[in-house]
């Protein structure tokens, strides 16, 4: 199959150093059915600056693919996804398309990009996984123990992090994909968070996936 000028064996390559080996047909036929409808949509609607279908790959869904092989290595995992600031659904949709037992909650303000959303979750059929189409302040998260809430490459860094913050319970977990310089800031802004060191996202320009939770509640 090719889609947007890229095999799905280019797309496993692409994809390896972010995922490892596990990469199932099922999962890059998904992939590629995401991929499809991103290009369609991003030429009217402005989802992404990136426009190449292979840097849309490693720069979306390798980042995110890796987010979610370190946040569930297995994929029979399950638990809450809460995705603020989802904008085209990274990283919430690959994290539950890689684990497909995890239930999905994709936070978007923006009309547009809920409309793109909404479309994305019936193409992929993702039965699991919904939006909510509002600002993330006004956002009521579950009271789940197995919550993992995560954050993207979204603006106004520094003002949304306490929001994405309230909603991170005892037992539950926050994940960044934030530039290196930024991790001081999240220390900073949330010292009542007990921070794992930061790990390193492949082929990516000082890139780091950030994951921390709540100590002593």
């Amino acid at each position: 199959m090719t889609i947007g000028g890229l095999e799905t064996t280019r797309i496993a390559e692409l994809l390896r150093p972010f995922a490892g080996d596990r990469l199932p047909h099922e999962l890059l036929r998904r992939l590629s059915d995401y991929l499809e409808l991103l290009l369609r949509w991003n030429a009217r609607v402005n989802l992404t600056a990136v426009r190449e279908p292979e840097q849309i790959v490693t720069r979306h869904f390798g980042e995110s693919l890796f987010a979610a092989r370190a946040l569930y290595p297995s994929a029979a995992t399950d638990g809450t996804l809460v995705d603020i600031g989802s904008g085209a659904g990274f990283p919430g949709i690959p994290i539950t398309l890689w684990a497909a037992e995890v239930d999905l909650t994709l936070v978007e303000s923006k009309q547009k990009k809920v409309t793109f959303l909404r479309e994305a979750l019936r193409t992929l059929d993702l039965k699991n996984a919904q939006v909510f189409a509002g600002r993330a302040e006004d956002f009521v998260g579950p009271s789940a123990g197995s919550l993992t809430v995560t954050l993207r490459a979204v603006e106004c860094f520094e003002q949304i992090l306490p929001t994405a913050a309230r909603l991170v319970g005892k037992g539950a977990r926050l994940a960044l994909l934030i530039g290196e310089a930024q991790v001081t800031r999240a220390h900073q802004i949330l010292p009542e968070f007990s921070w794992r060191e930061a790990v390193a996202i492949p082929q990516s320009e000082r890139r780091v996936l950030l994951v921390g939770e709540r100590a002593g509640k």
